[in-house]
Formats: structure tokens, C-alpha cells, sequence
């Protein structure tokens, strides 16, 4: 059985605006997102649709605000303005009730895998169980051994502190706290940052997996060219404030110099090389 501690809380150019297909859910839907730090504006009139049961990819140069707007969707930041809904609510009009049960539809992993140092790897997937389920506690522990599983740690890793474990080991982990209470949408912030170009394809062909196999939604925020290329279905690129999106070929057709510099350099022809 696993110990558990006594207290666990635990203007880019866009191509013509498309009209929205009937048989597409949008799990995500953003609108007139506006933020900015200090003058520095961040999000100018940002919109952004993801639909049920695809992996979009986040992209945009460093400092563009990628990982802002994944932290500002999940609540962890407060815009300035705009509208934001996750399974058709609105966070901003939630009570505390209604927002703990909206949070346990979906997991997140941060980069790096944000694991509690104070506590071991089993504890660490646990606590969202502790959070949000009132199970007995070897029923919690059960469903934590099969999460390491899922993500391909073995289970002697339980009992081991992040700072034993290698990177790619604790990212690993944090999906599998992330995947916690069988989230339907997952966000991964930089999943494939810091691996060797090996661990960094296995981990591509975990998320895939699991995306099938678990029916997830899947936002990624990346600048893995062999990510985007291997599991996005589309692609939103964060230039001049608001997303340009479409699939590979329709983002790639989009003239804004930051787009074609990236997809078509020479990193980005050698990741459609591979993947051809």
C-alpha cells in the first residue's frame, strides 16, 4: 500500500474564417481573449475552437505567450477580457462546487511533470484522487499502480522521489497524475522539452496511444517540429497575438514570414522528411 501523508491536498495573415462543421463538439471554445503584462500585450481578440477528440498543437515563438494561454484556459490566469468555455461553461460564472466538478474532467501536465518533492511518485499521482474521489484508500492506491502502468513506469517507481527519477521518468509521472480521475481532455505544456531525440518519440507515441485508446482531447503546447508533425491533427500558431489554425498543409499555405520560417526552415523539412 502506498503512504500517504496525514493531510493531502494532495496581425498574423488568416486565412477566410470557415463555417463551424454541425457534427464537431467544441470541448474548447475561446473568445475575444485580451491580456496583457504590464504594456506588453499578450492575446489581442483571441479566439480559438478545439473540438472533441482531436490533439492541436500549440506553436509560437518563445516568449509568444503559448503556455500563458494554456494556463489562462484552465483558470490559472485571469484575463483581461474575452470569454472562455470548457465542455459549454463558462469559468468566470461558476461557483466553487461547479468548478471542482469541471476540474475533474480534464488533467494537466506542466512541464518538467511539477511534482511535489516532499512527497514520493505514488503520492504525487494520488493526490488528485485524494482531492476528488472519496474512495477507500487501497481502491486509490489500485487505481495509481494501474496509472504508472499506463504511462510505462514499473511500479517499484511508486516509492521513489521525483529527484530519483530522470526526466523522462517524471514527466511520465506527471501524466499519470494528470490521467488521475480519467480526465476527457488533457493539456501537456512542453511534454517532449529536455528529452534525447529517442525518449522524445516514445513519448509522442505514448500520447498517441493513450489519446486513442482513452477517446482523449488533447492540447499540446510544443515546439517539437516531430510532435506536431507525428500527432497533431491541427496546429494553432500564436503569432501577432492570435492564432492562426488549420491543419498541417492549411497552416503551412499561410504567407506570415514567423509561419514560414518555422515550418519550412530546415528543421521543419526534416521533420516532414521522417515523417514522409
Amino acid at each position: 500500500m502506498l503512504s500517504s501523508p496525514s493531510s493531502s491536498p494532495i496581425s498574423a495573415s488568416e486565412p477566410p474564417a470557415r463555417p463551424e462543421a454541425p457534427d464537431r463538439e467544441a470541448v474548447i471554445r475561446v473568445r475575444g481573449l485580451d491580456m496583457r503584462f504590464g504594456s506588453r500585450t499578450i492575446f489581442d481578440k483571441l479566439d480559438l475552437d478545439v473540438w472533441r477528440g482531436e490533439v492541436l498543437g500549440i506553436v509560437g515563438a518563445s516568449g509568444a505567450g503559448k503556455s500563458v494561454l494554456m494556463r489562462t484556459i484552465v483558470g490559472l490566469n485571469v484575463p483581461e477580457a474575452g470569454r472562455i468555455e470548457i465542455f459549454g461553461q463558462d469559468r468566470a460564472r461558476l461557483g466553487d462546487r461547479a468548478l471542482r466538478g469541471l476540474d475533474a474532467r480534464y488533467g494537466v501536465l506542466f512541464q518538467d511533470g511539477a511534482l511535489f518533492s516532499s512527497l514520493n511518485v505514488g503520492q504525487n499521482v494520488m493526490l488528485p484522487l485524494n482531492e476528488h474521489r472519496d474512495l477507500p484508500l487501497d481502491l486509490r492506491c489500485e487505481m495509481t499502480r494501474i496509472k504508472l502502468m499506463m504511462v510505462g513506469l514499473p511500479i517499484d517507481a511508486a516509492l521513489k522521489t521525483p529527484s530519483e527519477l530522470s526526466g523522462g521518468m517524471r514527466k511520465r509521472a506527471g501524466l499519470a497524475r494528470a490521467l488521475a480521475l480519467d480526465p476527457e481532455l488533457l493539456f501537456l505544456d512542453e511534454p517532449t522539452a529536455g528529452l534525447d531525440p529517442i525518449s522524445a518519440a516514445e513519448f509522442d507515441t505514448l500520447i498517441g496511444d493513450l489519446q486513442r485508446s482513452l477517446r482523449l482531447t488533447v492540447v499540446m503546447v510544443t515546439h517539437d517540429l516531430d510532435s506536431l508533425v507525428a500527432i497533431c491533427d491541427r496546429i494553432a500558431v500564436l503569432v501577432d497575438h492570435r492564432l492562426v489554425t488549420g491543419t498541417l498543409d492549411e497552416v503551412m499555405a499561410n504567407p506570415h514570414p514567423w509561419i514560414q520560417s518555422y515550418f519550412r526552415g530546415p528543421r521543419g523539412r526534416a521533420a516532414h522528411a521522417a515523417a514522409d
